[in-house]
């Protein structure tokens, strides 16, 4: 059942609200909430800029009938762009394209695609989430690197990449597709400065530069790491299932070890330079974690991996502030070097609501390989990620990542509301619903993840 606290500061309260086998401590939590009352607040940078589209002139031939967009223009600085609009029951059938000018030159990029087929990273149906009012339809978010110039094209009624090939009488009613959709709006993501230097190990505490809201989401990591830590420290294989016996209350027998992989490096929403004053305060659970689904950003190869905290936090800029969503959708994410960065706030051991997988948000968590893998391979550091991640955070709930498990979809165009469905439990997004995501190489990898995150576990 999902469950909310009553606000960020509450989740200071109780430090380490528990995992189904967590021990609680009141000590400890009455020392973070005096911490969090007595931080000092420390601005972080970042902006969104939200440009109106409009019907461009057919001049010369160079737009299309019903074409919309912005001419080339001067912005603000920017990183990340994407297009929403008012209604996001609707989708937009068409192709949508920009173009770039890097920050300080006179250099344009040529024209870029952006994935129009977002839809289905959502919250689920009937959730206080998607039934909020502020949820707008989509695209999905691009990564074009630090720019000042934009140029954008919206065409209607083209064949999107991403679909399947349409049957013949599909081709024949193209022209009846529908118009774009209301409201159209070029978003263009700054996504701010890197976190200031921590002065201590990456581990470490940096808790002097924290707001209440950055405590309150650390707070919930209070079992793994120190509060404000940039980083949670991977673990041994068997300093990880010693912690779980503990954990659970039992104590520790060498002939009678979980099955769990050694808990990986996490970097903290604090070590990415989260903004927690955007998200909404409280945090959402489900149940349990029986399965994970695998996703690609979508957001292009173009970044480093020095460049994947700006990334992330250009995703989860658009998320809240463009798309409408309480928080960034997914659990977490891997870059192309492996590393893993907490996503949605509410504490990386425990089974946070997410917004990845419409229809199966429930017991479920998602994670995303930044990157677009339909015809790039995903590099196999971001795939060994992607099994320390899930072989640690699956064993937390006994469940065998290269097993079978059952879900309740809420509702979504593969699966109806109410039916119970068997999937992998390491999954691809295209599993629970009709996409592309993750990319057709990325999903072609999911074999090898699930091997591997179970060999860690020592299955």
């Amino acid at each position: 059942m999902r469950g909310f606290l009553a606000s960020s500061i509450g989740v200071a309260c109780a430090a380490a609200l528990s995992l189904p086998f967590a021990l609680s401590s009141g000590a400890g939590a009455a020392t973070i909430l005096s911490a969090a009352r007595a931080l000092t607040a420390e601005a972080v940078p970042g902006s969104t800029q939200s440009l109106p589209l409009s019907v461009l002139p057919r001049d010369r031939g160079l737009h299309a009938p019903g074409e919309q967009g912005l001419t080339q223009r001067d912005v603000h600085p920017f990183s990340l762009v994407g297009v929403v609009w008012d209604d996001p029951a609707v989708a937009l059938e068409g192709r949508v394209q920009v173009r770039t000018r890097a920050t300080g030159t006179a250099h344009w990029s040529g024209w870029q695609e952006v994935e129009t087929h977002n839809g289905d990273h959502a919250p689920d149906p009937g959730t206080a989430e998607r039934d909020s009012g502020r949820v707008r339809g989509s695209t999905a978010p691009l990564w074009v690197g630090a720019s000042d110039g934009v140029e954008v094209r919206v065409r209607p009624q083209a064949a999107p990449a991403h679909r399947a090939p349409a049957p013949a009488a599909s081709v024949a009613n193209s022209a009846a597709q529908a118009p774009l959709p209301k409201g159209l709006h070029l978003e263009l993501v700054d996504p701010g400065d890197e976190p200031p230097p921590a002065g201590a190990p990456a581990e470490g505490p940096r808790a002097g530069a924290l707001t209440a809201e950055s405590a309150a989401a650390s707070a919930v990591n209070a079992d793994l790491a120190p509060l404000g830590a940039d980083a949670i420290p991977a673990l041994s294989k068997k300093e990880t299932e010693s912690e779980l016996i503990e954990a659970r209350g039992g104590e520790a027998d060498a002939k009678v070890r979980p099955y769990i992989g050694p808990r990986p490096r996490i970097v903290t929403r604090t070590g990415w330079g989260a903004d927690e004053t955007l998200r909404e305060r409280d945090f959402g659970y489900t149940s349990k974690v029986k399965a994970a689904f695998v996703h690609h950003s979508a957001t292009g190869n173009n970044y480093s991996c020095s460049q994947a905290p700006s990334v992330v936090r250009g995703i989860y800029r658009y998320h809240v502030k463009s798309m409408g969503w309480r928080d960034i959708g997914y659990n977490f994410l891997v870059d192309k070097c492996g590393n893993i960065y907490e996503g949605r706030a509410g504490g990386v051991a425990k089974p946070v609501m997410g917004a990845h997988t419409l229809g199966f948000n429930t017991n479920s968590m998602g994670v995303a390989v930044l990157g677009t893998f339909g015809t790039s391979k995903p590099p196999a550091a971001a795939v060994k990620g992607l099994a320390r991640l899930t072989a640690w955070k699956l064993g937390l709930y006994g469940v065998n990542p290269s097993g079978k498990t059952y879900l309740t979809s809420a509702g979504g165009n593969l699966y109806g509301k109410g039916e119970s469905v068997r999937l992998n439990v390491i999954s691809g997004h295209r599993d629970g619903f009709a996409t592309e995501c993750p990319g057709r190489l990325l999903y072609n990898k999911l074999g090898t993840a699930r091997s591997t995150s179970a060999s860690l576990q020592g299955r």
